[in-house]
């Protein structure tokens, strides 16, 4: 039970990587916020967690409302006085090519970095509180290495990893660590929405790109959430500022 006790706030919580990682923080012992968008998706995750055995509960939020994103910090910090862990999940897939409509753009950024930007900052005294907080941001691959489909995703996930950077100097007389992870391609639902195409044509995308990956094939959630949970965990106590690549050796060519 390496999380027994911990408060935990998952963004993007209720599907892909995110519900693999709060069902993972969640038997560990954390007591888990899933955060989404999507009520259905997240009730199922806490029903799920909560049959296990575990601990967790539901915040129906839009991540590109600051107001609610506001209100959900003061929740926590009202509730439960601080917060141990913060997983920085949530991202879209950015859209294609230079020629964005600004609407598209406005999207991307908002989604992709905007929002864990200023959750970070509405949840900064309650993470400051916990005296051994761990914030994790979800990064890319795309954002250490060009993304052939959208240079929007690779600005606004490398942006990521500067503010981890920075994040993580910030705060580290506070107790509070701060780390990336970088996923390759995973295997989640929105992964055919980053091969942009027709359903045939995604698969011999799909099986393009994998032959690139020196692994040979896409990483389930679970792994992703093994690292996540490392991250978030005494395991990684003198790791902070780092953005660990999680993409079966892509980024090593």
């Amino acid at each position: 039970m390496k999380l027994q006790g911990k408060i935990a706030l998952v963004t993007a919580g209720a599907s892909g990587m995110g519900r693999s990682g709060s069902e993972l923080f969640a038997a560990e012992g954390a007591h888990v916020i899933v955060v989404d968008v999507d009520a259905a998706a997240a009730g199922e995750v806490v029903d799920g967690i909560v049959a296990a055995g575990g601990q967790a509960e539901a915040a129906v939020v839009d991540v590109r409302d600051l107001t609610a994103l506001k209100a959900l910090a003061d929740d926590v910090q009202q509730r439960f006085g601080k917060l141990d862990i913060l997983y920085n999940n949530v991202g879209i897939p950015g859209a294609a090519g230079l020629q964005l409509t600004p609407e598209e753009w406005d999207t991307g950024v908002e989604i992709n970095a905007r929002a864990s930007f200023f959750l970070s900052g509405y949840l900064e005294d309650a993470l400051k509180a916990s005296g051994n907080a761990s914030v994790i941001f979800t990064s890319s691959t795309s954002g250490l290495i060009g993304s052939p489909f959208s240079p929007m995703y690779s600005f606004t996930k490398g942006g990521v990893i500067a503010l981890v950077r920075s994040m993580a100097l910030a705060l580290a007389a506070d107790g509070v660590r701060v780390n990336a992870i970088a996923p390759g391609s995973v295997e989640t639902p929105g992964l055919p929405a980053f091969f942009r195409a027709s359903p045939e044509e995604t698969e011999k995308r799909k099986a393009a790109f994998f032959a690139q990956i020196p692994l040979g094939r896409a990483a389930q959630p679970e792994e992703i959430a093994q690292v996540a949970l490392f991250l978030a965990s005494d395991m990684s106590s003198f790791v902070t500022g780092v953005t660990i690549p999680v993409d079966g050796g892509l980024t090593a060519k």
